[in-house]
């Protein structure tokens, strides 16, 4: 049962890439004579090498064993009891080999307590077995053994190190594979964006224009003594085309772009976040004029000391080489950085300052002028039928960015792929604004008494806000639950507001605490329905006597709160007594009631209209806003 809160001023834009070299030289007609191809080793090659080793190693010592045949201590104890035995040869570490008569080789493990006795050798002399001593094990071989492993482990490093180098083409070796290519170029040949993509802002691209025209013609700047801009950061909440506009930059410029994200310059590894943002300018200034967009900036650009683990971080040290390479453009550098972020409060105060980023350009959200551009480029591949007025549409998205824009056409274009239309119609940009900014529809059935009490609820939102004089609109009033709201009044503001009077506050307090004085008035109790009414009307009260100055008693004081690094409005440190907050929760209070005494008054005195507009809306569940307006012009007779 929510309605728009009139305070809440969101707004947008949309859009594509870009890029561009400059003309190259003329080559010599006799081409240079082609280098001989480099040798490259293959998978196989190393696999067979490996096998041929193998085999030249292990194969002797492979064959020995399948020839010789293992007895166990008192097998070969009975053999030579038996005179089966002919000769053998003992090793210092309790092994035994040596000959059968028929020939055959053995082998065999004797304890530790036999060698340490008589009794074996004793046994073998009365045998006439033939006994020799084996040398210890071979140094050489004991020490390939334990080398071997480390070996390959080597040389396997060594070889994908190779593959390495060769798959990144630079050099580096295994530091290159690590590194990686943090930056996108896009060549000139590829970028559409231009600024005739981004819809509305003509501010914002004015300010940019100047920096396009600096990069095609440099020499203008310099006849001046002018030095263009070293960097450029774009400012804004989400979704309102920072990134789109940094394309149309370059593709406007023509020179080339390399797109990277913040993000792509931190790893695990120290320092290697710095070395790719000395690899991102050197390339840059190699192909000077260019530009370097860092997307989302304060990834790497956050405030040093308050994040991280002190001087050896590696945000960092990376953040400390991107403020070396700004700060060290020669004079006339033809490389401008942009960047772009939605929180500027958290960047390091070292990056905004001139000579790194000279400007922060503001991309707000857009107004109405600029929603109804918008949704103009996004509707150019749809079929819209006559009934659609985009002006219309863009009047009941008050808030809503680019890509909230885009997400609406797109919603609109599903429900009417879903109902098996190729045009688009009022009811599908209707739908899909319900669908985001309420949810989807429920087909949950509400009881009757249920349905009959959000009917009440909701027929007094509307009745209040058709009865007060600076009241936005009343456009759609429906009891179908969606999401997680049962009902819906749908007010949609005529023109862009800027600024709010006391009058329209206090009344749009009415109209949100409307819902509950109508329960009270038809059934002597309100309900739980009123939740989101009651925790709305209390933060705009708040507002007007804590921010806005709008309390008598507090007089022309404003003790606005600091927004936390959390994202809480509500700070730990209040910046006034505790005795202060008590006369503000005061003060909160009396608003409130005085805002629900006027709807109240209103609603006893139309209660026929009351009753007449909950009985047409438990008939057709989703009524017009024009229906309400007729009611109350025309209110029905109560009979006594």
């Amino acid at each position: 049962m929510p309605t728009s809160d009139p305070t809440t001023d969101r707004h947008p834009l949309s859009g594509s890439p870009a890029s561009s070299t400059s003309d190259g030289q003329r080559q010599s007609s006799t081409p240079p004579p082609t280098p001989p191809p480099a040798r490259r080793w293959r998978l196989w090659h190393f696999i067979v090498a490996l096998g041929i080793f193998a085999i030249l190693f292990f194969g002797p010592g492979a064959v020995t064993a399948a020839q010789t045949e293992s007895l166990t201590y008192s097998a070969f104890l009975a053999d030579v009891q038996t005179h089966k035995v002919s000769a053998v040869a003992v090793g210092a570490n309790g092994q035994i080999t040596g000959t059968l008569t028929g020939g055959t080789r053995f082998a065999t493990l004797a304890p530790t307590w036999a060698l340490t006795t008589d009794d074996l050798a004793n046994r073998l002399e009365n045998a006439g077995v033939q006994v020799s001593a084996e040398p210890a094990t071979d140094t050489l071989r004991q020490l390939i053994d334990s080398l071997l492993p480390t070996l390959l482990l080597i040389g396997a490093f060594v070889w994908f190190s190779r593959r390495a180098e060769r798959s990144l083409g630079s050099g580096g070796g295994l530091g290159g594979l690590l590194r990686g290519k943090p930056a996108r170029v896009t060549e000139a040949e590829r970028p559409r964006t231009r600024f005739d993509d981004v819809a509305g802002y003509d501010g914002v691209k004015e300010e940019v224009r100047e920096l396009v025209d600096f990069l095609q013609h440099p020499e203008r700047y310099r006849r001046v003594g002018a030095r263009g801009p070293r960097g450029v950061l774009l400012v804004g909440p989400p979704g309102t085309g920072k990134t789109l506009l940094a394309r149309a930059v370059a593709g406007e410029a023509e020179v080339p772009f390399y797109a990277v994200t913040g993000s792509s310059f931190v790893e695990m590894f120290v320092g290697l976040g710095a070395s790719r943002v000395r690899d991102l300018f050197a390339d840059a200034r190699r192909n000077g004029p260019a530009i370097i967009f860092i997307d989302e900036i304060d990834a790497i650009g956050g405030r040093r000391g308050v994040t991280g683990f002190g001087g050896h971080d590696e945000r960092e040290q990376t953040l400390n080489q991107l403020l070396a390479e700004m700060d060290g453009f020669t004079e006339g550098g033809s490389v401008v950085v942009l960047a772009n972020t939605n929180r500027p409060e958290i960047l390091d105060p070292a990056l905004l300052r001139p000579g790194r980023f000279d400007r922060q350009v503001q991309v707000p959200l857009p107004v109405l002028a600029e929603r109804a551009q918008i949704l103009g480029v996004h509707t150019r591949d749809k079929v819209l039928t006559g009934h659609v007025d985009l002006m219309d549409v863009a009047r009941g998205t008050p808030g809503f960015s680019g890509a909230d824009l885009a997400n609406l056409v797109n919603e609109a274009a599903l429900r009417a792929a879903r109902d098996g239309r190729g045009e688009l119609r009022p009811a599908d940009f209707e739908d899909a604004r319900e669908r985001l900014i309420l949810g989807r529809r429920d087909g949950a059935a509400l009881l009757p008494e249920e349905r009959l009490r959000v009917a009440v609820h909701e027929a007094g939102h509307a009745l209040v806000a058709a009865l007060s004089p600076t009241a936005d609109p009343v456009a759609k009033i429906t009891i179908l639950p969606t999401g997680l709201a049962l009902g819906a009044t749908h007010q949609l503001p005529t023109d862009e507001r800027r600024l709010y009077t006391e009058q329209y506050l206090r009344e749009s307090l009415a109209v949100r605490l409307a819902g509950r004085a109508a329960e009270l008035l038809v059934f002597g109790e309100p309900s739980t329905g009123a939740a989101d009414d009651l925790a709305g009307a209390t933060d705009l009260a708040l507002r007007m006597v804590r921010d806005y100055g709008f309390s008598k008693d507090l007089g022309p004081v404003a003790y606005p709160t600091a927004v936390s690094a959390a994202g809480s409005a509500e700070g730990g440190n209040r910046p006034y007594a505790e005795a202060t907050q008590r006369q503000v929760d005061l003060e909160v209070a009396r608003v409130l009631r005085a805002a629900e005494d006027q709807a109240d008054l209103l609603l006893e005195r139309h209660r026929a209209s009351l009753d007449r507009l909950s009985e047409r809306l438990l008939q057709d569940e989703t009524v017009d806003g024009a229906v309400v307006y007729d009611i109350v012009r025309h209110p029905p007779t109560r009979v006594a």
